[in-house]
């Protein structure tokens, strides 16, 4: 039987982490959750996900921040190759946080989607990612 892949979602918002937990469960994946990002970075190192699920608008560190600190900063290289799909609420929120998608993709994510997302649109980029 094969390992289903670890999904990491870094998402400040309950309802938003239930949401997702029950799309990804309904394929058998093992989701593992946090809530900020310094929370998400620790969840990084102790449960090495195959795969991150980070929400940009978040307290103290954004999802920009994560993903940067997570592909650039040496104490994370062993982990820098997991790859990041980044929730976004764009073009609302882009004013308030100064930050473009263009701006996320110098970061290194590797694909975005929108809140609120398509359910098998979700699903679709979480296969893609760990395809890859």
């Amino acid at each position: 039987m094969q390992k289903q892949a670890k999904i990491l979602v870094i998402d400040d918002d309950p309802d938003l982490q239930t949401a997702v937990k029950k799309v990804l469960e309904s394929k058998a994946y093992q989701v593992v959750a946090a809530y900020d990002g310094d929370e998400g970075l620790q969840k990084v190192v102790e449960e090495r996900p195959d795969l991150i699920i980070l929400d940009v608008i978040m307290p103290r560190k954004h999802g920009f921040e994560v993903c940067q600190e997570l592909k650039n900063d040496p104490k994370y290289y062993f982990f820098s190759r997991i790859p990041v799909l980044m929730l976004t609420v764009y073009p609302e929120d882009r004013e308030k946080m100064h930050l473009s998608v263009r701006e996320g993709m110098m970061m290194e994510a590797e694909d975005y989607i929108q809140k609120p997302f398509d359910p098998q649109e979700l699903l679709s980029r979480v296969e893609d990612l760990l395809k890859k």
